[in-house]
């Protein structure tokens, strides 16, 4: 019987940053593997053609906007309270950019995953891609954009896109405000997402991996630290540095659909 995580023992100290030479030996260790941790963020959807949110090119590279304002200003949850409109301009300029997208490769790769193995995907990412694309067991901790509610009575609906909308949108109810089911700046994280979250960090994954996520939230990088403390193997996938890249024990320099679909490749050729 093969050793969890193929035999490997993280220690956290030996980073790689590496190519697509790594990709038979992450292979190897997903072959040993009795469940895998996942943690993923703007980079995933990045080759859907949505935008990174803080790399190169991303959306809040610039960080004002029109209002004079920064965006995390205009997407924080008392600019919601006090002016909705603003809020709501750049979340529909959000949303339309991704509306004729779909889940990519990388999305397409972790799903597969849990034929073979026990699989948990934390995300930041609000299009609900890993969900389209048949992962089941995925932690949105930040929401989805498709789950819309009024802040005064509570009516819910699921929303395909905003094209229906009128913006800023009022309940049909009671014209209370209208919000999406996400976490906006300077608001709290879902409880019920969270106690998911506690309960499955707390299960006995033995691979960990960062993938398309500059790691800034503690809440994000804490999985990889405390795998990393527990000498359990890390694997971080983003073309730029991160929060967590000095820590991981293999670092593979490059985006999530390229790097993931070579591993996954590897993996099924042993």
């Amino acid at each position: 019987m093969t050793p969890p995580g193929g035999g490997f023992k993280g220690t956290g100290t030996g980073m790689e940053v590496t190519d697509k030479s790594v990709f038979p030996k992450i292979a190897r260790m997903l072959k040993g593997c009795t469940g895998l941790f996942c943690v993923t963020g703007a980079g995933v959807s990045a080759d859907s053609g949505l935008p990174t949110y803080r790399g190169e090119g991303g959306l809040y590279s610039d960080k004002m906007t029109e209002e004079g304002i920064p965006i995390e200003v205009a997407l924080a949850g008392d600019m919601l309270k006090e002016n909705p409109a603003i809020t709501w301009k750049y979340l529909s300029q959000i949303e339309a950019r991704s509306r004729k997208a779909s889940f990519n490769e990388a999305h397409r790769v972790l799903a597969e995953m849990e034929k073979f193995f026990e699989v948990c995907i934390l995300t930041q990412n609000i299009d609900g891609f890993h969900t389209d694309a048949g992962s089941g067991n995925v932690i949105e901790i930040h929401g989805n954009i498709h789950d819309i509610f009024c802040t005064e009575c509570g009516w819910k609906d699921t929303v395909k896109d905003f094209s229906s909308l009128v913006i800023p949108p009022l309940c049909p109810k009671c014209a209370g405000i209208v919000r999406p089911a996400v976490v906006f700046f300077g608001e709290t994280l879902p409880y019920r997402a969270l106690q998911k979250l506690y309960y499955e960090t707390d299960r006995p994954y033995d691979v960990f991996m960062s993938i398309g996520t500059t790691s800034v939230f503690p809440y994000i990088k804490e999985p990889i630290i405390r795998a990393r403390n527990m000498k359990k193997a890390t694997i971080e996938i983003n073309p730029d540095c991160t929060d967590v890249s000095d820590i991981v024990d293999i670092r593979v320099s490059m985006g999530a659909s390229e790097a993931l679909t070579g591993i996954w490749r590897a993996f099924n050729e042993l």
